[in-house]
């Protein structure tokens, strides 16, 4: 049983050297951010956003919107399990499934989140005045320090 582990390790190892770093991380991060759609929902609320301004209905938008924020979850949870292999066999790490969803998360066109208002991104941390999105986690929310 040790010898199958040790095995499989030094397998993992060195398909891990082998396999690069510049495309792998970026297939990862992108699927990372993609798993996320299920917290953020902003395919759903851009769904409904977009059927709303063209004469559809919310509820039509609300159901496509939420197979879309699904669809994106999916993906990014593959994006995340397959890291490490190529998508392509000329090892292309390139995003998948771009016909039907963009390859970088979507928002809304009424609201496009910037920095958090944070000590880590604050300009002047001793005074304690900074700008950004108070609380960029909750859907909808628009309140931002120091707007210019």
């Amino acid at each position: 049983m040790r010898n199958k582990f040790s095995l499989l390790g030094a397998v993992l190892f060195v398909g891990i050297l082998a396999s690069g770093c510049a495309g792998p991380e970026k297939k990862l991060g992108r699927g990372l951010g993609n798993t996320f759609e299920v917290m953020r929902w902003g395919e759903m609320r851009r769904t409904m956003e977009q059927s709303t301004l063209f004469g559809a209905s919310n509820s039509g938008g609300m159901i496509t919107g939420f197979n879309r924020s699904m669809a994106r979850t999916g993906i990014g949870l593959w994006e995340v399990v397959t890291a490490p292999i190529p998508n392509h066999k000329g090892g292309d790490y390139g995003p998948i499934c771009t016909q039907y969803l963009k390859p970088e998360p979507v928002y809304p066109d009424n609201f496009k989140p910037r920095i958090r208002a944070d000590a880590m991104y604050a300009t002047d941390t001793c005074v304690g005045f900074s700008g950004g999105d108070v609380a960029p986690m909750f859907p909808g929310c628009r309140f931002r320090i120091f707007e210019n």
